[in-house]
């Protein structure tokens, strides 16, 4: 679609769903309308139901944190029409105790879409049929698509020969942090002998110091 057109297809969502849309916009050829939280269900029941739109399939749910926000994720719901072939997205924003309704009663396929959406960013989705992990383990601890959740993890997974069986351990690093100098150039480290180098001073002929 043309970049006009999707302007005129917000336009005609805008006015359809009134105060519940709170932006409108046309990003990288996507048309993608934000509304309130509250609303998401009779968004999505009327984009799905009104011959004009016709978005009869939801592909995905995803988030995205920005924890600097005070409503840091942003839930999104992309839409897909077959009759009119053409795609869009559904935006929301929540914080980490806020609950967003589930859309499973409107697109049955939200339902492991906000399984996964739980797991990885800890969105919580009321009225889930059966929110629960669904990516990682049992017992795991936090959320990991948050961007403040540690590269290393809480635990690492091993098989302990001993016990016969998987077991979980706190993260042990296998290096001491150290700190690097990146700004010195090479050649302010040729008057530092470093071991081995008495090696290459044999190699030469030259004497070793």
């Amino acid at each position: 679609m043309s970049e006009q057109a999707l302007k005129e297809l917000g336009d005609a969502i805008a006015a359809k769903l009134g105060g519940d849309v709170l932006t409108v916009e046309v990003k990288l050829g996507q048309l993608m309308v934000t509304v309130k939280r509250a609303a998401i269900l009779t968004a999505l029941t009327t984009l799905r139901d009104d011959p004009a739109f016709s978005f009869e399939q939801l592909t995905d749910v995803t988030a995205v944190d920005y924890p600097e926000r005070i409503e840091r994720f942003e839930v999104i719901y992309q839409l897909l029409s077959y009759k009119h072939n053409r795609r869009m997205r559904v935006k929301l924003t929540t914080d980490e105790d806020t609950p967003v309704p589930s859309a499973v009663s409107v697109y049955s396929a939200a339902n492991w879409f906000e399984r996964e959406t739980w797991d990885l960013f800890g969105v919580f989705f009321d009225n889930h049929p059966d929110l629960r992990r669904i990516l990682t383990d049992y017992g795991f601890e936090g959320h990991p698509f948050r961007k403040d959740f540690p590269l290393t993890g809480y635990v690492e997974v091993r098989y302990d020969e001993d016990q016969k069986r998987v077991v979980y351990e706190p993260v042990r690093l296998t290096q001491d942090f150290r700190s690097f100098d990146f700004l010195s150039p090479w050649e302010g480290m040729t008057n530092v002998m470093l071991p081995g180098d008495e090696k290459a001073a044999l190699q030469d002929g030259s004497k070793t110091p």
